[in-house]
């Protein structure tokens, strides 16, 4: 279904550039306003944001526009994204609306939703948003209007419902960590809640100027992070994005674990303490050695598409709880409705307290495929999908792999090139093989 603002995570851009100005933002929360108050005759939306400067500027405007509509509003202030939907829940609130732009630079943002159970809305919904922004206003009369608060307590409260997804029989304490919220919404949130938990905090990227947003910190630069880890002495280092819901995690020597291995170690750590795990869901660049390692005991593997947003839809349509990707993005059905870096933070951190090791250890026998991704910028009119050789080469190549490997194809969404990759237990073999199927491309 083709969208004229949204995208796979709500609307986002750089701001003063369509549609992330005021006056769109305005008109977007009056239609969105409408569209609740089909169902509901008083809605109420709570609006949270991370720490970018333009967040004021996105606030006012939302909160006039829902207002205008008759739409009750109650700011959050700076809270994480899945902070945001924990509380929409919560607080039985018609809708929740988060203002960021996630891991990218200052100068963009965005608007994304959540349901009042604390899901991602659907296509339709955002389609009939859509067709609502298109029409002329329909004012409230002034008796009818909206009304705006604050909920002063929505970090504290927060911060509680990530302290209960750990194990209550537990503690951190003997433990330093090294927290960095890349100066983002979980700047005051993520420090405490591994604090009250026991742990020794050192805190870095915790000083948010409403301009140094992931700048060189965060889980897009987690190399801030592997340096504090080593000059602190720390047992563990936790980087969130500028929205929390982005998670990377370093062990004392500065290892960097990604994605699938975290994912690996939540599924390990429920099934050594007797939970089920019927099936996880990764995406389509979760690396074999992770997927294999999982079906290896016993539990189902499914690719999704790459987006945090088809991994949900995957375990949702399987009644499934864990799945992840490489990026950092895990889901934990059974503790939040959406991604939350802070919670699976401690899903690790329990699965190492709980059976005394470390992660490298939890991970002992799952020696991640070296990949090789190659770019091949296409030539205009260029089908690729039709090449006779591409088709052959890569035939070939997975013959060779077989069961030890694999070969991923796919074009990229916003810039004209084709996307090879090739996973083998060996580097030198996984090179040559997508050098061998890139080759039929090239013009």
């Amino acid at each position: 279904m083709t969208r004229k603002y949204f995208g796979t995570d709500g609307i986002r851009g750089t701001v003063g550039q369509s549609p992330i100005t005021p006056d769109f933002v305005l008109r977007l929360a009056h239609a969105v306003g409408h569209v609740l108050k089909g169902k509901e005759e008083r809605p109420t939306v709570l609006i949270g944001k991370d720490t970018r400067i333009s967040g004021y500027m996105l606030e006012s405007a939302l909160e006039s526009g829902f207002n205008s509509a008759g739409v009750d509003v109650v700011l959050l202030g700076p809270l994480p994204t899945p902070g945001v939907a924990y509380l929409t829940r919560a607080q039985r609130a018609s809708l929740g609306v988060v203002i960021s732009a996630s891991h990218n630079p200052f100068a963009d943002n965005g608007i994304k939703f959540f349901s009042a159970q604390g899901n991602k809305l659907p296509d339709a919904w955002e389609s009939a948003v859509e067709a609502a922004v298109e029409r002329p206003p329909q004012w409230v009369e002034s008796a009818h209007l909206g009304r705006t608060r604050r909920l002063d307590d929505a970090a504290g409260r927060y911060i509680e419902f990530c302290k209960s997804t750990f194990a209550n029989d537990l503690t951190l304490k003997g433990l330093k960590i090294v927290v960095d919220a890349a100066h983002g919404a979980a700047y005051q949130i993520a420090p405490k809640v591994f604090h009250e938990l026991g742990a020794e905090v050192v805190s870095i990227g915790c000083s948010p100027d409403g301009l140094n947003i992931n700048k060189d910190v965060g889980a897009t630069h987690p190399q801030a992070l592997v340096a504090a880890v080593k000059a602190h002495g720390a047992d563990f280092g936790i980087a969130l994005d500028g929205d929390a819901d982005r998670l990377q995690l370093v062990d004392r020597t500065g290892r960097l674990f990604n994605g699938d291995e975290l994912l690996y170690l939540m599924v390990g750590d429920r099934l050594r303490h007797g939970q089920e795990v019927p099936g996880v869901v990764g995406t389509l660049m979760t690396n074999m050695a992770v997927e294999l390692a999982i079906k290896s005991q016993g539990v189902q593997f499914v690719r999704a598409r790459v987006g945090d947003r088809y991994v949900l839809e995957e375990l949702e349509k399987n009644g499934w709880n864990l799945g992840g990707e490489g990026s950092g993005h895990l889901l934990a059905l059974d503790k939040h409705t959406t991604g939350d870096g802070l919670v699976s933070a401690l899903q690790i951190l329990q699965a190492c307290v709980r059976s005394g090791k470390s992660m490298a250890e939890l991970l002992t026998g799952v020696t991640l495929f070296p990949q090789t991704l190659i770019n091949v910028r296409l030539a205009p009119g260029q089908d690729w999908k039709s090449n006779v050789a591409l088709q052959e080469a890569t035939k070939q190549v997975e013959t060779e792999l077989g069961n030890a490997g694999r070969v991923l194809i796919r074009a990229s969404g916003t810039e004209p090139l084709v996307r090879v990759m090739v996973e083998a237990r060996d580097a030198q073999q996984a090179l040559q093989c997508a050098e061998r199927i890139a080759n039929t491309l090239k013009v």
